[in-house]
Formats: structure tokens, C-alpha cells, sequence
């Protein structure tokens, strides 16, 4: 058996080459309203209903950067692009999140990878996730292998399940490594 003093010095060794992790979770919903465009990570979805926002309303995108800035504690994407500020009316959430993704990089922070989850009844979004995964990583300059998404239903439950609504959640891990 390894004496005591070589495996706390094995230990620290470990901690000094480990990188640091850190990990959020986003979630945003919007209601669905005629005449607005549907956009969910980026991407034109054809659609008879858009979803309602200040910006763009893309939910998809919201949850990850408020998944990112819930990470590194620095708030929520209100704070940064107040619905309340007229700059933000019809914003690109893409642009948001270049913006949000390099305060993530000035931190000195790099995403690991994203695990998000979109709920709705309709559309079928299964046809898109490829393309909404090629945007997002696109836009974050990560591989495509580390931007998950996937899409499920509320089995007619509640205001998504009613199609009164599209919400998603997301789940950021960030690291130190690049």
C-alpha cells in the first residue's frame, strides 16, 4: 500500500491539471401569436404562429444564455437586454448570444457543451434540430457533437401542451480548458 503522503501528492497533482467546471440551467417560454415568425435556435421554423416577445422571442436560444449566465452567477439575459430598453425590439437572440458568449469568454470561461430540451405540441420540430444545432454552434464557435437539442410535447398538458406557448430548458456546462 502507497504511503498516505503520496497519494494527497498524486491528489493535488490531479486538482492542479483538472480544469474548473461550471454548470447553469436556462429556461424561457413565450406565448404563440398569428402574424410573428417562428424562430428556435436561429432557425425559420414554417409555422402558422410565431412566438411574442421584445426581441425575436426565440425561447430556445434565451434558455442557453440564460444557462450561461447562470453559470458564472452574473444574472439573467433581462439584465443585459431589458425588454424595457427599445434598442432590443426585434433583436437576432444570435447576436444576443455572441454578446453573451463572449462576457463568457472575457470571464475566462469556455462552453463544455449544451443539453437543451424544447417543448411543443406543434410544429414537429424533429426536421430542424439538425439545423438548429449547426446554427448554435456555428454562432459559438463549438462543434456540432456539443450543442444537444432535443424536442418533446406536453401530452396536450398545460399552456404548451395547449399550444398557447413554446418553452425550453437548457443545461451549460462551462470550463477553463478551451
Amino acid at each position: 500500500m502507497a504511503p498516505l503522503s503520496v497519494s494527497v501528492e498524486n491528489q493535488q497533482r490531479k486538482e492542479t491539471t483538472m480544469s474548473a467546471i461550471r454548470i447553469g440551467n436556462g429556461y424561457d417560454i413565450h406565448r404563440l401569436v398569428p402574424e410573428r415568425p417562428l424562430i428556435l435556435g436561429g432557425v425559420k421554423i414554417p409555422h402558422d404562429l410565431g412566438l411574442l416577445g421584445h426581441s425575436d422571442a426565440d425561447v430556445l436560444t434565451h434558455a442557453i444564455m440564460d444557462a450561461m449566465l447562470g453559470a458564472l452567477s452574473l444574472g439573467d439575459i433581462g439584465h443585459y437586454f431589458p425588454p424595457s430598453d427599445p434598442q432590443w425590439a426585434g433583436a437576432d437572440s444570435l447576436k444576443l448570444l455572441r454578446q453573451v458568449n463572449q462576457l463568457v469568454h472575457d470571464q475566462g470561461w469556455h462552453i463544455g457543451n449544451i443539453d437543451s430540451v424544447i417543448v411543443a405540441e406543434r410544429p414537429k420540430l424533429k426536421p430542424h434540430i439538425v439545423a438548429m444545432r449547426d446554427r448554435l454552434a456555428e454562432v459559438l464557435n463549438l462543434q456540432v457533437n456539443q450543442v444537444g437539442i432535443k424536442a418533446t410535447t406536453n401530452e396536450k398538458l398545460d399552456a404548451t401542451g395547449r399550444e398557447e406557448g413554446i418553452a425550453a430548458y437548457a443545461v451549460v456546462l462551462l470550463t477553463t480548458a478551451p
